[in-house]
């Protein structure tokens, strides 16, 4: 696809809704049972433009807005949420920060191989026993010569073992709290840099997730992202949008689950089914409502941090609510382990967790809502 080219939201839906039919939806289950995401899928998302999404043609991006990126992602999950969160955190926490906060020359250098595709982003935040508290990091960072220094471990990283960037998070000193953290931009095969181990998950099965070492890790002054001491700025803006995406991930699950209840309570006489299957519907518009509020402020440059906790709380929980009944309506054979309304049900139970919990999320619509 032309980088120049940058097609509607319902132009870029069909073409992903395609994508999801016609080659993801026969290797899905493959892609759980095995635990292994296919390179060629990873190449497909480049062909077809959906790995610049939200970055302009003028830095290697394929253009497309905040509606357009949910769009994809609502359909790429209704098949695979694995395959849909590979690319929301490639587009939502590893692009979106560079093209926010990095200078030009870093958005050449670092911004450009994502926008087209050679490169996949990750996201480096988490630690172990450290979640939503950013505060808390110990991964620690000096100053050092022409640049800075990194040591310590990250956790549950997304993309991890195949990204060729990550955003990484390191205080100069705990003691200053929020004040202390700086984001770097650490390129694959720096010295230093390593897997640990690969997480076997309960859900979104294909999508790795690893522990990341930084055994003094060396990085050039101009992997900065953004000025020292800014880097809790730079994952809260990063972590608001990826709030849309995944919330637009929770949605294509809540609808796959939704089919699923409507093909099990096809020809049965109970009308408790008919009614599940209500509510579910009901469910879900309320979730694509809240993602496209969500995706349509930020798209208008109005705050949206709001309503991106409310679509992704709602969604979120939504999603595992109706993948549960799913199982429910499905009876003994929605327990086995291929059964694609058990895979729903576990892709779904991850979303309250990621981005955010549940609680993070109504923590800050509380506050929002009646103030601190």
């Amino acid at each position: 696809m032309s980088a120049a080219a940058s097609p509607p939201a319902d132009a870029w839906r069909r073409r992903a809704h395609s994508l999801a039919v016609d080659e993801i939806r026969p290797v899905a289950p493959a892609i759980d049972r095995e635990d292994r995401f296919p390179p060629h899928l990873i190449a497909r998302l480049r062909e077809l433009g959906f790995m610049g999404l939200g970055v302009p043609a003028a830095w290697g991006g394929t253009g497309g807005d905040t509606r357009a990126t949910a769009a994809v992602l609502e359909e790429l999950s209704a098949e695979s949420a694995a395959v849909a969160t590979l690319l929301a955190v490639h587009l939502s926490v590893a692009a979106a920060p560079i093209l926010q906060w990095g200078t030009d020359a870093q958005r050449e250098r670092f911004l450009r191989p994502l926008a087209d595709g050679r490169w996949l982003g990750a996201f480096g935040l988490t630690e172990p026993g450290v979640g939503s508290d950013a505060a808390q990091l110990a991964t620690r960072y000096r100053a050092e010569g022409d640049g800075f220094t990194l040591t310590g471990n990250k956790m549950f990283i997304t993309n991890a073992a195949s990204a060729d960037l990550l955003l990484v998070f390191a205080t100069r000193d705990p003691a200053l709290g929020h004040r202390g953290i700086s984001c770097f931009l650490l390129p694959k095969g720096a010295k230093g840099f390593g897997i640990a181990q690969h997480l076997d998950k309960l859900g979104l099965r294909g999508s790795e997730t690893n522990e990341v070492v930084l055994d003094g890790v060396h990085l050039d002054q101009a992997s900065l992202l953004g000025p020292e001491g800014d880097g809790l700025k730079v994952a809260l803006s990063a972590l608001a949008g990826g709030r849309v995406g995944i919330a637009a991930c929770a949605l294509g699950v809540a609808r796959a689950a939704l089919e699923e209840m409507q093909r099990c309570a096809r020809g049965a006489p109970s009308d408790g089914r008919r009614a599940a299957v209500a509510r579910a519907w009901v469910d879900v518009a309320a979730a694509r409502a809240l993602v496209d509020e969500a995706a349509a402020r930020k798209d208008a440059g109005v705050p949206y941090e709001d309503a991106a906790s409310a679509a992704k709380l709602f969604a979120s929980t939504a999603a595992v609510r109706i993948a549960s009944t799913g199982v429910d309506l499905a009876g003994p054979e929605g327990t086995l382990a291929d059964a694609t309304a058990g895979r729903l049900l576990r892709d779904a139970r991850v979303f309250p967790i990621v981005e955010g919990t549940t609680e993070i999320q109504e923590l800050i619509l509380g506050r929002t809502l009646v103030g601190r």
